[in-house]
């Protein structure tokens, strides 16, 4: 069983008529066919939606999650809505019991991610991301903007704060031949939805994930909670082959990298003490990303 999402998932795209959203719904049905199943515009409703995909079947637009949810039975939502909408957006879904929620979005006000964690909390849904590039199955489903043509089917389950280094790692491990079970981006903001934690879990009771990398970033202190979890988890007997990796090294303290939760402030969410933790919990730290497919194979070797 794929984690999070499989040939079987049914999407519905929050943002679907305009130019991302669009564009990359056409992506994604063109990914052996994700089953991209209806749009959400409040203004749209009763609508069709056209993608450029030969064969593709026109998708029907409903005013509200809820009734495209009814509809359709979707099982996961992407959104490709705006910032300043973006967080009622995510709480539409959440109001819908929509069960997984794909939020892609950058740059959603930290007030409204508050919002929306305390709904999140008291809820059926799991939320991924913001600010996240989604998650891929390869040759199952693809949501969100990773590219699908690197991916491979395989063994490798793959989980990043950083969208660009996630596909260095999907590039890698299939280039050394060992491809995928899925890949999931959780996003670099301060307050999101899934976290490390969670997904490493899944990779750890999924048979087919035989091996996991975990590539962290300055900022926070998610990746020490990992490496706890992992060590704790190791001593029931629970653990996998892992290799790592944490950006922003050389970064001065105080400096933010990129994203809105990669800031290092009191002495704390330090590359060193990640790379630090995370060796403590038997994870082979790469010393570049460009390294991350052949530190794995050493791991596997043993």
């Amino acid at each position: 069983m794929s984690i999070l999402v499989n040939k079987d998932t049914k999407v519905i795209v929050q943002g679907l008529t305009g130019k991302t959203g669009t564009f990359h719904t056409e992506q994604a049905l063109e990914y052996y066919g994700t089953k991209m199943v209806a749009g959400v515009h409040p203004k749209k409703g009763g609508e069709k939606w056209s993608a450029g995909v030969e064969g593709a079947a026109e998708l029907p637009i409903f005013a509200s999650v809820g009734e495209a949810k009814e509809a359709t039975g979707a099982d996961a939502s992407v959104i490709y809505v705006p910032p300043a909408g973006a967080g009622a957006a995510i709480i539409e879904a959440i109001d819908a019991e929509v069960p997984f929620i794909v939020c892609i979005t950058e740059g959603i006000p930290v007030a409204d991610m508050v919002k929306v964690k305390a709904k999140l909390e008291k809820s059926k849904s799991r939320l991924l991301g913001p600010n996240c590039p989604g998650i891929l199955t390869p040759e199952e489903c693809k949501i969100g903007i990773m590219p699908g043509s690197i991916f491979k089917k395989g063994s490798v389950g793959v989980v990043s704060r950083s969208g660009t280094l996630t596909y260095e790692a999907v590039f890698q491990t299939s280039n050394a031949g060992l491809g995928q079970t899925t890949a999931v981006g959780i996003g670099g903001d301060p307050v999101k939805g899934t976290e490390f934690i969670d997904v490493l879990e899944m990779f750890l009771a999924d048979d087919e994930t035989q091996s996991i990398i975990m590539i962290g970033e300055i900022g926070g202190s998610a990746e020490e909670e990992a490496a706890q979890f992992l060590k704790d988890e190791a001593k029931k007997g629970r653990k996998k082959p892992m290799a790592g990796f944490i950006a922003g090294r050389t970064a001065p303290p105080g400096r933010t990298m990129g994203h809105a939760g990669a800031v290092i402030s009191g002495g704390k969410g330090g590359a060193e003490d990640k790379i630090a933790a995370m060796e403590e919990a038997g994870i082979k730290v790469s010393p570049s990303p460009a390294k991350l497919g052949e530190t794995l194979l050493e791991v596997l070797k043993g």
